[in-house]
């Protein structure tokens, strides 16, 4: 017998990332989350996730040209967001728009290990397109094509909101980014191992990875958490809002975590990144509002924030809806879903996990007319 939610089960070996939940570390392929976010680009570091090594700076420029090369959508699935961007969620819309990019992807369904290499650049490239035009569609606004000179979180931010992002918020972009690539075998991770190991596509492994990410139980959590903060409105009310939400046993979305014991360490970096923002803008009350929700559940409850809560302050700072939250998680963790199925196609077994069956024995079929 084992715990709910496969607690403490190893589900697969990886040499992407590694968490130490006692201490509030967390590494990919061996390089500390706080180095990454102080000195690497997201770039870099989905080279990291899928080469398991830093890159010299030609490979890396290569990578980068790869990466804008591969940016725009086919007319396919342009068309096909017209419909989208009227009809569905965010996250329904990426799921669905990242399982039609297998109709026409120019590898078709060659599976061999250089090919899965450049779909997974596709994916990766192709995300941010892909969320941009859908919000620019649902907003009415004029389809903003992707820049060849931006980075990608820069290209984003510039397909989004119709303007050059400062150099800052670029790079806040771009550290946000990071520190959401990849986190051990989570939830939308191990989705995506599982379906990768029947050996089915990388387009069905991702978007089975997007449907479980989609969950507020995971990705969604974002999101909420920025509506706790429209909630709450005023720092003076956080004490009592956390207090009435522990009366009523009800889930306050950005705290606690199934690893870390103490703070993630990826909150450390956004709470840091959320406050110098709010000075940036001359507005701090967002991060106001979120450091006294964060002190009150700590006196309150004994619980850290983690990733999702201080996430959303800065995704609003830059301007992001809130139900773009969340893809935006996806467009991140594209990296490391993709570097997973790769790891997973290199030293494949079919995950088939045991159950406990808890039902009754030994029943005895009754004929329909003596049933009551």
């Amino acid at each position: 017998m084992t715990g709910k939610g496969l607690a403490d089960i190893v589900a697969a070996q990886t040499s992407l990332s590694d968490i130490d939940g006692q201490r509030g570390l967390l590494w990919y392929a061996g390089y500390d989350i706080h180095e990454l976010a102080e000195h690497s680009t997201f770039e870099e570091t989905a080279y990291l996730l899928h080469h398991l090594r830093l890159p010299n700076g030609v490979e890396l420029k290569e990578f980068v040209d790869q990466f804008v090369m591969e940016r725009d959508i086919s007319s396919f699935r342009a068309k096909l967001m017209e419909t989208l961007a009227v009809k569905t969620s965010p996250m329904s819309m990426l799921r669905t728009g990242v399982s039609a990019a297998s109709a026409y992807d120019p590898d078709g369904w060659d599976e061999s290990p250089e090919a899965q290499v450049r779909k997974a650049i596709r994916l990766m490239a192709t995300t941010p397109t892909l969320i941009a035009m859908y919000h620019r569609l649902r907003s009415g606004k004029e389809i903003v094509e992707p820049s060849p000179t931006l980075s990608h979180a820069g290209n984003f931010l510039w397909m989004l909101l119709g303007e050059e992002p400062t150099p800052y918020a670029a790079r806040v972009l771009d550290v946000t980014l990071i520190l959401y690539a990849d986190h051990t075998m989570n939830a939308s991770t191990f989705t995506a191992r599982v379906i990768a190991s029947t050996l089915s596509d990388m387009f069905s492994a991702v978007t089975g990875a997007i449907a479980a990410l989609k969950g507020p139980l995971h990705g969604g959590a974002n999101e909420e958490a920025m509506k706790v903060l429209e909630e709450v409105g005023d720092p003076a009310k956080a004490a009592g809002y956390v207090a009435g939400k522990l009366e009523r046993h009800e889930l306050i979305m950005g705290f606690g975590h199934r690893v870390y014991k103490t703070e993630d360490p990826r909150a450390t970096v956004l709470r840091r990144l959320s406050r110098s923002l709010g000075e940036e803008t001359g507005d701090t009350s967002w991060f106001e509002i979120s450091h006294a929700i964060e002190q009150a559940v700590m006196e309150q409850r004994g619980l850290y924030p983690n990733v999702d809560f201080y996430a959303a302050s800065v995704y609003h700072y830059l301007g992001i809806p809130t139900d773009l939250m969340t893809p935006i998680f996806a467009l991140a963790r594209m990296a490391g879903w993709t570097g997973h199925i790769r790891e997973q196609y290199a030293d494949n077994r079919i995950m088939r996990p045991d159950s406990e069956y808890v039902g009754p024995h030994d029943r005895k079929y009754v004929p329909m007319e003596e049933r009551r």
